[in-house]
């Protein structure tokens, strides 16, 4: 079998379940792939790797490479690496014959956000900066129209170009060694896959299916096999229901997955069970909420809540500007209704213990590391699995072959075929379906449980900005966020946010303005917490460099934590020279949803910040501003264009962007852009390398999401 090492780095799971699907494929193939998780780095050397490379990387935060890849990264970009690193693919027994390390890289992404699959590209530039040479063009898969997209294409092509790369080595293999020596910097052009085309100027969706049929899809997974390319313009299915021409096409279903669980539920015979969460962070905090504060008015759009921790008690610290984890679990009512579904409810206590099928067709099958032995399935389903997680295509096509109903199998084959890729992306990947949606809106589905641990992702923590300083509250930590609030897909019930609903309903008692009438405190509730990667998301080292604050919404969070701390600073060094401070902030009505309006108020007025400028969406700006409304936060920084330019560039100033990534930030760098290219006389490419040099040198930084 020819052999290429197969590396994926993750934070949701979603380059893993790519890369096990390339692993899967390899076999049909006749190559064999060595599957390692990037940062399992005892188990391959890059160094004296002499297979092929394929890496699968997607992006995380503000186009970070994943938490698994952090120390893959800091080793590769050692400055004192030789450029030849990688140089070191023998072909042939005489050591002038030497090629670089062949590289094929999947870079996963989302480009509504301004860094698209970044995590990718750092990683597959430092490669080649150390030598390594494409044998395969790079993918960019973006999750804003589909990953598969790019993702299906790009893993057909990938076999076409190992065949190319093990031909010409075994093409060079027959040459004289003189010949190489002659030459040794010939190396194979990439192969370039042939990627979906999306007409947006029609809405429509074409597939080509081009060297598929016998690599990828079997005879037995191919349904009313019809015709290579197809064009859907379906707008009127529903989750239950296609339209033509969906419901009359042949349709390439992927193959199903092998399945490779094995489940025992036992009997708890009267064993205590521990409540607390099982996490892979470290360490965790368990601490009381002391104090919850509803921000916004009953009738705002969006509701927002400050809660305060008490963490007096433990070793937990921060500054300003850093963020944690809070970890969740997931609604009881939804776990409820979730077991009846899976008629497991007079199970719920039985403790699960999981093994790999001695008959699996899965490679390299191994138990997930987030489902914890001997837990309650309750257990299991509240605080270890992500039950709201959106299905992918692999899940859906499992779970059509546990449909005893033809229809309702049809439907589920639709959802996750390349043909009604448009139809999955509208109903399940947009509408945010999950897997007790499809359970209720198909009946004659019974997956069994072994299946729904192989597909659910690990409950993840959630992480929030700190809203405060320890130096004005100490012992105390501050958060806020908005109830995340959305229509479910299958019922007319408005569903909260699987952390921001547990959150609210968790200090409703103690929640303030609306706290008991009684006069009888109310116990204080706890939550678990963890402290996050440390960022650089501070404020100056040196206090005298202006400091420009762009936090529309809860956005706002970390730049109250800095105005604290401002404030304290410059009470304990009243001679201290400190820069100027801007704060845009933005909201929806100032009567409403003006979050922080006292103490940004009293920040003003005590000049620790130097300007405030609000801007409210929906209807005239708050008093402090002088000059005509400004709708958003962008429109009042273009308006302050030539003040915030020149604090930047020649006053050397920081400046800080928190909240919506999608939208609000590429539209402040945007500004940013226009207004640096004004004040510099020179066009956008300028001011955009001038942007560059910020962020480089940590003067232009983000908190986004």
């Amino acid at each position: 079998m020819r052999r290429f090492l197969l590396l994926y780095a993750t934070q949701r799971g979603q380059a893993k379940a790519i890369a096990e699907e390339i692993c899967e494929k390899a076999d049909a193939h006749g190559f064999s792939a060595d599957l390692h998780c990037i940062s399992e780095s005892d188990k391959y050397d890059l160094r004296t790797e002499a297979a092929p490379l394929v890496v699968v990387v997607s992006t995380t935060g503000n186009g970070d490479p994943p938490d698994t890849a952090r120390k893959f990264v800091k080793a590769i970009q050692d400055k004192t690496l030789p450029g030849d690193l990688l140089a070191h693919l023998r072909v042939h027994a005489t050591p002038s014959c030497v090629l670089t390390a062949c590289l094929g890289s999947l870079g996963l992404g989302d480009s509504e956000y301004t860094y698209f699959c970044n995590g990718g590209k750092i990683i597959d530039k430092r490669l080649q900066e150390l030598g390594a040479q494409h044998f395969y063009d790079t993918g960019h898969a973006d999750d804003c129209v589909g990953l598969e997209l790019v993702v299906e294409p790009w893993i057909n092509g990938l076999w076409a170009a190992l065949e190319k790369h093990f031909a010409s080595r075994r093409g060079n293999e027959m040459n004289s060694a003189v010949a190489m020596a002659s030459n040794p910097s010939r190396r194979t052009e990439p192969v370039t896959p042939e990627v979906s085309h999306i007409d947006s100027q029609v809405g429509l969706l074409r597939l080509d299916d081009s060297g598929r049929r016998d690599s990828e899809v079997s005879e037995q997974n191919v349904v009313n096999r019809g015709p290579s390319s197809v064009w859907i313009a379906d707008f009127e299915s529903s989750l239950t229901q296609s339209a033509p021409p969906l419901s009359q096409a042949s349709l390439n279903i992927p193959a199903s997955p092998p399945e490779y669980l094995q489940v025992d539920l036992q009997e708890a015979l009267g064993q205590e069970e521990s409540h607390a969460p099982v996490t892979s962070v470290d360490p965790v905090f368990h601490v009381p909420v002391s104090k919850a504060v509803q921000l916004t008015t009953n009738d705002a759009v969006k509701t927002t809540l400050l809660i305060e921790l008490d963490i007096s008690k433990t070793d937990f610290s921060y500054q300003p500007g850093d963020a944690f984890s809070v970890i969740c679990p997931n609604s009881d009512s939804e776990v409820e209704r979730l077991l009846q579904r899976l008629q497991l409810a007079d199970r719920r206590e039985h403790r699960v213990f999981l093994k790999i099928k001695a008959d699996t067709k899965k490679k390299g099958a191994a138990l997930p590391q987030h489902v914890p032995e001997g837990r309650s399935l309750q257990f299991l389903f509240t605080w270890c699995l992500e039950i709201r997680a959106v299905p992918k295509k692999a899940f859906l096509r499992a779970l059509a072959e546990h449909s005893s109903d033809g229809a309702e199998r049809r439907r589920l084959q639709e959802l996750c075929s390349r043909q009604g890729t448009a139809d999955y992306n509208r109903l399940i990947r947009d509408a945010r379906a999950c897997l007790l949606d499809l359970l209720l809106a198909f009946p004659s589905c019974q997956p069994p449980l072994g299946l729904l641990l192989e597909h659910l992702p690990k409950l993840q923590p959630r992480p929030y900005s700190c809203a405060s300083s320890s130096l004005s509250h100490p012992g105390k930590l501050h958060f806020i966020f908005n109830i995340v609030e959305f229509s479910s897909h299958t019922t007319a019930e408005v569903r909260r946010g699987v952390c921001t609903g547990w959150l609210a309903t968790l200090v409703e008692p103690i929640l303030q303005p609306n706290a008991r009438a009684d006069g009888e405190k109310a116990p204080a509730p706890k939550i678990y917490i963890a402290p996050r990667t440390a960022n650089s998301f501070h404020l100056p080292g040196e206090p005298s460099a202006p400091v420009i604050m762009v936090g529309p919404g809860t956005g706002i969070a970390p730049f109250i934590g800095f105005l604290q701390h401002r404030e304290k600073l410059q009470e304990h060094h009243p001679a201290g020279h400190f820069g100027a401070t801007w704060l845009f902030f933005g909201c929806r009505h100032k009567d409403r949803d003006y979050l922080f309006r006292d103490e940004l108020r009293h920040f003003l007025k005590c000049g620790i910040l130097t300007h405030l400028k609000v801007s409210c969406s929906r209807e005239a700006p708050a008093g402090e501003e002088e000059e005509a409304p400004a709708k958003y936060v962008q429109d009042s920084i273009q308006r302050h264009g030539q003040q915030v330019a020149r604090a930047l560039l020649q006053e050397r100033g920081y400046v800080y962007v928190c909240g919506d990534a999608k939208n609000m930030a590429k539209d402040v760098n945007d500004t940013l852009v226009d207004i640096i290219s004004k004040e510099v006389g020179g066009g956008k490419l300028e001011a955009m390398k001038m942007l560059a040099t910020l962020k480089e040198e940590k003067r232009y930084l983000q908190d986004i999401w």
